[in-house]
């Protein structure tokens, strides 16, 4: 069996009274892309700044690579933190040359420039770059000492769907030169997008893991057909499926998507302005917890 990268054995973290973190454990396989998932306040930050080795755990333990964290974990390691400050005096290139004199060994700047796409604002102040060139320019400042294992704290918070996408794209192509990534978000769509595997959060605890595929397929079930009131023209008692009726629009929940549309072709209903929602990441949340993500 190949050793996991990364191995976290009941790890916890309390201030005061406070549990942040209760007792979790997972392992990480190489070249994959692990997330911790859950609302703000989860401790999926704080369980990262653990493993990180940023701050001490209260108990339990973090394995790289088989053996306990050395001294060379933090040199081995990259980071790209939810928040971080940049010298607003400083150009683009002038502050990843800053950062390569930090470490031993480092990636080359035009590596890294291709890596990020920073090729067209390498001479503009740090104050002057919009915010997804500064998540691409804090991905590089991560990956300059040519990690292995990248934590990525959020990445994408507050980008335009735009940005948001071509950072996806970037972290995807990261990881598929064999790069083991664990990121940390509140954003479905961003999980289902790059991560292989899932933990969701909760309260401090796991309580859930596997594929998004795995996740959706256990713990939801069916899906909705939704079509305007007006086109269907039979009692509703007469509808085969459960359904509610919400601002003239009527939501028909079924076991398998494909089968209700044909039972419902099959009697003679209207599905003009039908929409459809199969199950995802978020109805996976909502089942476990009640909650909102973003809560």
């Amino acid at each position: 069996m190949t050793t996991p990268v990364l191995e976290v054995k009941n790890l916890a973290k309390q201030y005061g009274t406070v549990q942040a973190v209760n007792g979790i454990s997972f392992s990480i396989k190489q070249g994959t892309c692990f997330g911790l998932l859950g609302p703000n306040g989860a401790g999926k930050t704080t369980a990262l700044e653990v493993i990180e080795d940023i701050i001490a755990p209260t108990s339990g333990e973090v394995l790289y690579n088989g053996a306990p964290k050395t001294a060379s974990f933090r040199e081995e390691i990259g980071i790209q933190f939810q928040h971080t400050s940049l010298l607003n005096f400083m150009t683009v290139r002038e502050t990843i040359v800053t950062f390569q004199k930090l470490y031993k060994e480092t990636e080359r700047i035009e590596h890294l420039v291709e890596s990020c796409k920073l090729s067209d604002i390498l001479g503009q102040m740090n104050n002057k770059i919009s915010g997804g060139q500064a998540q691409r320019l804090m991905l590089a400042l991560a990956l300059i000492n040519k990690p292995k294992l990248i934590f990525l704290d959020e990445p994408s918070t507050g980008l335009d769907p735009q940005s948001r996408r071509y950072l996806w794209e970037i972290i995807r192509g990261i990881q598929e030169k064999g790069k083991t990534i664990v990121l940390t978000t509140h954003s479905m769509d961003e999980a289902e997008y790059l991560c292989d595997t899932i933990a969701i959060m909760d309260q401090g605890r796991i309580i859930a893991r596997g594929s998004p595929a795995e996740l959706i397929d256990r713990y939801c079930e069916g899906g909705t057909i939704t079509l305007p009131r007006e086109n269907i023209s039979l009692p509703l008692t007469e509808l085969p499926f459960p359904y509610r009726e919400t601002n003239g629009r009527l939501e028909i929940m079924v076991d398998q998507i494909n089968t209700g549309v044909e039972q419902l072709l099959a009697m003679k209903i209207n599905l003009s302005d039908m929409t459809v929602h199969s199950p995802d990441l978020e109805d996976v949340f909502l089942n476990l917890t009640g909650k909102k993500l973003r809560d």
